[in-house]
């Protein structure tokens, strides 16, 4: 914690290089990517086992609060893939070191050039949406919501502590023993993994971020007889779950070629958003059953999550579950009218 504190002082304090900001940013980028990449892939999973639920989630998803982190959550990806790909072309050349401070604000430089046009789309699927009359998801909705959430990050992380404090007392580990770092054969892999998929990330999430945030956008999941994109099905029931569906039902040469898409942007980017997170709290967490509760926390976590996922893309979306949400939507619209809700 302490590590922590001062790198966070350290930090603020700081008159030199750039090197050092571009660091920053590239971990906290990270870090709210991986936080987004939580809820996003638990919340499109209930487009196959809870159909209702999903649309509630993209119902709160078109509020104005989560379209400020929409725009956050693209200009995040953009930095820390364009500095992502700086720090691995150094690393593989690092004779060129001396070059890196040019480099890191060439990338500080192109992310702004490609966020202008892209922030210029985006804002125009916001316009249009606020533009008509809608029922938008209050405060109350999100806090409530995301309070779920929250609670059961807490829930993980206390029930890895609770794990990690009866380990220490079997195996009459001290409470102040510290963790000792050595390198492995695992952490050169990981080291390897991270460059790697980085580079096979990049135009998979760039894909994904024009086709669901700039091409069609969260707000036209819900427009009714809108194609879906990179389909040539149309959106009859405009409901969000029809939207999934007919997107994972696709076939092109008899493959459904966006469960493929999606099912290897899952792993590739859950694996190296948890092992990123690894880093960290490997950096800060130097108490030896802490560091190895979060480690715990990570590992499972990360690993639930591609399960999970992956038990959805598997699953599908049922041609009905569109139907019976849709007649869900018909009847409380109904009785809105007649009662005045």
């Amino acid at each position: 914690m302490a590590s922590l504190v001062t790198t966070i002082t350290e930090t603020l304090r700081y008159r030199g290089k750039i090197g050092q900001w571009s660091w920053v940013f590239h971990r906290l980028s990270g870090v709210g990517i991986v936080l987004f990449l939580v809820l996003h892939v638990i919340d499109t999973s209930w487009a196959a086992f809870y159909p209702d639920q999903y649309v509630q989630a993209i119902r709160e998803y078109q509020s104005p609060l989560f379209t400020i982190g929409e725009f956050a959550l693209v200009a995040a990806v953009v930095y820390h893939a364009f500095n992502g790909l700086r720090i691995v072309y150094f690393d593989y050349n690092p004779q060129l070191w001396h070059l890196q401070q040019r480099a890191a604000t060439i990338v500080f430089v192109l992310t702004g050039i490609v966020l202008l046009p892209v922030f210029v789309l985006m804002f125009g699927h916001v316009a249009d949406f606020y533009g008509e009359d809608r029922e938008i998801a209050g405060l109350d909705e999100l806090v409530r919501t995301q309070s779920q959430f929250l609670l059961g990050f807490i829930v993980i992380v206390v029930a890895a502590l609770i794990l990690s404090f009866l380990y220490a007392l079997i195996t009459g580990e001290k409470p102040d023993d510290e963790v000792i770092k050595r390198p492995s054969a695992i952490d050169s892999w990981f080291w390897s993994y991270m460059r790697i998929s980085g580079i096979l990330i990049v135009p998979l999430v760039f894909g994904h971020l024009a086709m669901m945030h700039i091409i069609q956008g969260v707000f036209d999941i819900t427009a009714a007889d809108h194609t879906v994109v990179g389909t040539e099905f149309v959106n009859q029931t405009g409901t969000a779950v029809e939207f999934v569906g007919d997107r994972w039902n696709y076939l092109l040469a008899g493959v459904a070629i966006w469960r493929v898409y999606d099912g290897l942007l899952l792993a590739l980017v859950v694996l190296h958003g948890f092992n990123g997170l690894r880093y960290i709290v490997n950096d800060y967490a130097n108490n030896r059953m802490v560091n190895r509760a979060l480690n715990w926390a990570i590992l499972y976590g990360g690993a639930a999550l591609i399960i999970l996922g992956m038990a959805a893309l598997l699953a599908g979306v049922e041609e009905t579950a569109a139907g019976i949400v849709e007649e869900s939507i018909t009847v409380v619209e109904s009785s809105t009218f007649w009662f005045g809700g």
